[in-house]
């Protein structure tokens, strides 16, 4: 059984900056795609990030480019995600999750491991 777990979530003001880190157990990590989502009170989870098992391909949505990075340790078994120039708009829970191939993508079809997620709140 796969496990996810994240860490690094907190209670920021707007502008300020967070690292989010998902830890996976397992020996095959860099064979799988990683993604990050989030979800904002009364809204659907909505995807932010994802990253191909060999960390040459990336993808974001539109409202986080050019302040979050999705990275990848493969010799740790861990995924980050380096969170800049934060907004009230961008506090949720943030899940970490695996898909079940190399490739990644926007869907939460993807992927097929979560992790139990971490609060991030941004104050304005």
């Amino acid at each position: 059984q796969v496990q996810l777990v994240e860490s690094g979530g907190g209670l920021v003001q707007a502008g300020g900056s967070l690292r989010l880190s998902c830890a996976a157990s397992g020996r095959t990590f860099g064979s799988y795609g990683m993604a990050w989502f989030r979800r904002a009170p009364g809204k659907e989870r909505e995807f932010v990030a994802s990253i191909r098992g060999t960390g040459d391909s990336t993808y974001y949505v539109d409202s986080v480019k050019g302040r979050f990075t999705i990275s990848r340790d493969n010799t740790k078994n861990t995924v980050y995600l380096q969170m800049n120039s934060l907004k009230p708009e961008d506090t949720a829970v943030y899940y970490c999750a695996r898909s079940s191939s190399t490739a990644h993508g926007t869907s939460i079809y993807n992927y097929n491991y979560w992790g139990q997620g971490t609060q991030v709140t941004v104050s304005s």
